[in-house]
């Protein structure tokens, strides 16, 4: 091993030590960590209710200031608290970037719209996609879907990603490829399809779509979605080099890679990495997707 390595890896082995003690506590001469934060749990599913559809619509604003809207596509949803049949998603032909809580419809498996917002337009693709996913994957709180530019031309390869990146490894063993596009989602039977190539992983590749992502929380599946897009990008660019000078990428090894994923893949791990993105989103709209 070179000494310019070695020299690397001793500082980032003493960065992590010096900034772990800022995140410890003193009990009873024992050093602890602080508690990361986790999601809130609530005893009324209807403050419960209230809370996700104030978290959806600053999805939808996350979203919006990334670029991840094209028109009118692009859906999110979450599974009703109360009703866990039903789901809330965006109305059709509003922009993500100006959705509030109180516009978000509710909707049931039949494709109803239930309650919710003054404009009641329910985009169909939304229905078929999202409702097969909650029907198939009990476990999914919210689904993530939209037509962001990387992702979508990622997908026109119908490929799977490369294992390139550290960010690369959350998706180890855990992206699907549905490699097939049947045009605009419009019936059931298609989004029965997009759900069965899923399977039980957090994210698909929807041939010549665009991105999907799934978790057990909404943070989850924005998070995936935003961590994903960026490796599309990386992904595009490096091939690009490789091929430029006649090489290819490298690949992180299988070991590393599952050693990686425990760390950046897991549930908590989505959910953690989501928080600078819903503050920083309070922060400049003074939480005006509350109202």
């Amino acid at each position: 091993m070179s000494s310019t390595a070695t020299a690397t890896e001793t500082q980032t082995a003493t960065k992590p030590a010096s900034a772990a003690r800022d995140n410890l506590t003193i009990t009873s001469g024992k050093p602890e960590f602080k508690a990361f934060p986790k999601p809130p749990a609530f005893e009324d599913k209807y403050k419960e209710r209230e809370y996700l559809k104030g978290r959806l619509a600053a999805a939808f604003r996350i979203f919006g200031k990334n670029g991840y809207d094209e028109g009118v596509a692009g859906h999110i949803t979450i599974r009703d608290p109360v009703d866990t049949t039903t789901f809330w998603v965006n109305p059709f032909g509003v922009a993500f970037s100006l959705i509030k809580a109180s516009d978000l419809i509710h909707v049931d498996h039949e494709g109803n719209v239930i309650g919710g917002g003054e404009v009641r337009l329910l985009n169909t693709a939304a229905y078929a996609i999202h409702s097969a996913i909650h029907t198939a994957r009990p476990d999914v709180m919210c689904a993530a879907h939209s037509h962001s530019i990387y992702g979508r031309s990622f997908c026109a390869l119908g490929k799977p990603l490369d294992i390139i990146t550290q960010d690369s490894c959350a998706f180890y063993n855990d992206l699907a490829v549905y490699k097939q596009f049947n045009g605009i989602v419009l019936a059931a039977e298609e989004g029965k399809n997009i759900a069965s190539a899923l399977g039980n992983k957090k994210a698909a590749l929807l041939q010549n779509h665009g991105l999907l992502t799934v978790g057990k929380t909404i943070e989850e599946a924005v998070f995936w979605f935003v961590s994903l897009e960026k490796c599309c990008h990386a992904q595009l660019m490096a091939d690009a080099a490789a091929i430029g000078k006649g090489g290819e990428t490298i690949k992180i090894p299988d070991e590393d890679a599952a050693f990686t994923y425990k760390s950046v893949g897991t549930p908590f791990a989505g959910y953690f990495s989501a928080k600078p993105l819903f503050d920083v989103i309070h922060k400049e709209t003074n939480g005006d997707y509350l109202q």
